[in-house]
């Protein structure tokens, strides 16, 4: 069946009228704009099964797009050029600009990101996860990957609910691809101008309160923007990445707000199918969140428009300044209206439906907590939420949490975006033994302090080329001395990201911390942060604002505290006198 084709069974409905039916929030949405026919000509055309930038259209061009026009990135994967490539030494690779533009750039369509400036030589390779669900034998292979790299190696839960390894070698790479087919896994278009993980509701399918089971779509997502793990030149070619999510609980895990396209659960005369959001992103020079498209898809039509848009955006982003390249800077240019009549052309019979009134999010639902023991759909099964530190694992804590999730589960593993992991179909008599087990006491704890709960952390200098401070052990360390201080009676979601790319998402936290550098009261340079406070996530998302500029980090501390007491009520520990 073409994945165009798709057809679903609607999930049951709740009985209520649409006007008693609570709503999830409208964002306001860009003014309608005039543009020139000229505009609406497409910047790219198909060469031999590649979209290319018109010659016309490449001027004051950025540098990546250049790179780009140079050699086609996908070829290092539909014509095997890794193979030859990897046969080179990296001093080869250096003094041939083709080939160093290959590693530092190309090679991120397959998912692989080479850390030139802190780990010379070694790979972090970023998966395709749709969902965030994974398998027991994947995870085997990975730490396998990882563990022959010593102190080099480990894996991050990422912020789009997939896999990071590190510590890869060029040599390795080939071998590695190989081996992640065979358990069913690929990393390819991951990187760079592509689509990123199809984010989805981490319970889907066993949560008793979902509206809809979302890895059927993230799946057919994940499936067409690869076609089928074999490469989709169509899509491989946008202005800048894109990021899309399909909405499946009242509690919004997935964040819609903060994706290029997130499809939200609406009916529509009686058939089930999803309201649109466009546009949300972060960058270091904005952050806006998703705006309606006043358009509604069934469930079947899922694919057709997800093309539309992506094809929408391809063909008339402009690809000059990177920071003014994301999909909403488009949407800014036509206009909302404009934008839609956009991707109205590209769908199959050129006809998109208005929005529903009937939203099926309910507004007034209050998120719940995922960690700990929770039951699910099937009487007698739970699901049990894990605690992952800033989403930092080592080979062998991957290899226990398969061992965990064959022994006890059903060998599935779910990752979440706030970067953390839930062992679903647990039979309920084997619950208490599960959470003795050494790895639920000493590591990933199923019911963390109510700080740590909230914690979200980049990856940060330690690998990262681009972050300017250290992210993970640093956040980790300050909750530790901030939750000594004072106790609060209710999670307070920090994250940390370690430059304005904002990886991290801190604009969504309660509180944030953006990297920078500054200076300290004796004028000495120092690693510091800019803070954030008053994100939501939720019915009433909305983004966070600057609270504070270039704080030290040796000051954060006694700023946290005081934060805590003064918005989240907080309450200073009392310090026990020291023995006379």
């Amino acid at each position: 069946m073409s994945l165009l084709s798709a057809r679903f069974l609607p999930p049951s409905l709740p009985q209520y009228s649409a006007s008693s039916r609570p709503r999830t929030k409208i964002f306001g949405s860009p003014a309608v704009a005039q543009v020139e026919v000229e505009r609406l000509e497409p910047r790219v055309e198909d060469r031999d099964g590649y979209w290319v930038l018109k010659e016309k259209f490449r001027e004051g061009i950025n540098l990546q797009e250049k790179v780009k026009l140079e050699k086609e990135p996908m070829k290092l994967f539909t014509e095997n050029g890794i193979e030859e490539l990897a046969k080179l030494s990296m001093e080869e690779t250096d003094k041939n600009k083709v080939a160093k533009d290959d590693i530092d750039v190309r090679l991120k369509w397959l998912g692989l990101f080479h850390r030139r400036k802190n780990q010379y030589g070694r790979f972090m390779m970023r998966l395709k996860l749709p969902n965030g669900v994974t398998t027991s034998a994947q995870t085997r292979y990975l730490a396998s990957v990882i563990k022959k790299y010593g102190k080099d190696g480990c894996a991050d839960v990422t912020t789009r609910q997939n896999w990071q390894i590190r510590g890869l070698v060029l040599p390795d790479v080939p071998e590695t691809l190989k081996g992640l087919a065979e358990v069913g896994l690929n990393s390819l278009q991951s990187g760079m101008d592509n689509v990123r993980n199809p984010v989805g509701n981490p319970v889907a399918g066993i949560d008793p309160h979902e509206i809809v089971d979302t890895r059927p779509y993230t799946n057919l997502l994940s499936q067409y923007i690869t076609s089928n793990s074999c490469g989709n030149p169509a899509v491989t070619n946008l202005p800048r990445k894109w990021n899309v999510c399909v909405v499946g609980s009242h509690d919004l895990y997935e964040h819609p707000h903060i994706n290029d396209l997130a499809y939200i659960p609406a009916v529509k005369d009686g058939r089930f199918g999803f309201n649109l959001l466009v546009g949300g992103f972060f960058s270091p020079k904005r952050c806006a969140e998703a705006v309606p498209l006043d358009a509604w898809v069934s469930a079947d039509d899922v694919i057709p428009v997800c093309k539309a848009v992506l094809e929408a955006y391809r063909d008339l982003g402009t690809r000059g300044n990177r920071q003014k390249t994301r999909m909403m800077w488009l949407i800014d240019e036509l206009g909302i209206e404009g934008f839609r009549s956009e991707v109205v052309k590209r769908m199959p019979n050129q006809e998109l439906e208005r929005s529903s009134t009937e939203d099926l999010v309910q507004k007034q639902w209050q998120r719940r907590d995922y960690f700990g023991v929770h039951p699910q759909k099937k009487e007698g099964f739970s699901y049990v939420g894990l605690h992952i530190p800033v989403g930092r694992v080592q080979a062998d804590d991957m290899d226990e949490l398969a061992h965990l999730a064959d022994t006890y589960g059903s060998g599935e593993l779910r990752l979440t975006v706030e970067q953390n992991i839930i062992i679903p179909n647990i039979k309920n008599s084997k619950i208490e033994a599960l959470l003795k087990e050494p790895l639920l006491k000493d590591r990933f704890l199923p019911e963390p302090p109510l700080l740590m709960k909230g914690l979200v952390a980049c990856t940060g200098n330690q690998f990262c080329g681009q972050a300017i401070i250290e992210t993970k052990a640093r956040a980790l360390k300050v909750t530790e001395e901030v939750q000594r201080l004072v106790s609060v009676s209710q999670p307070v979601r920090m994250h940390w990201t370690g430059c304005p790319n904002s990886c991290g998402q801190v604009q969504v936290a309660d509180i944030g911390f953006m990297g920078c550098m500054t200076r300290d009261e004796n004028g000495k340079t120092v690693e510091g942060a800019d803070v954030f406070l008053g994100g939501r996530i939720g019915s009433d998302s909305h983004l966070g604002n600057l609270y504070k500029k270039s704080v030290p980090c040796k000051d954060l501390v006694p700023l946290v505290v005081d934060i805590l007491i003064n918005h989240f009520g907080a309450v200073p520990r009392e310090r026990e006198d020291p023995e006379d």
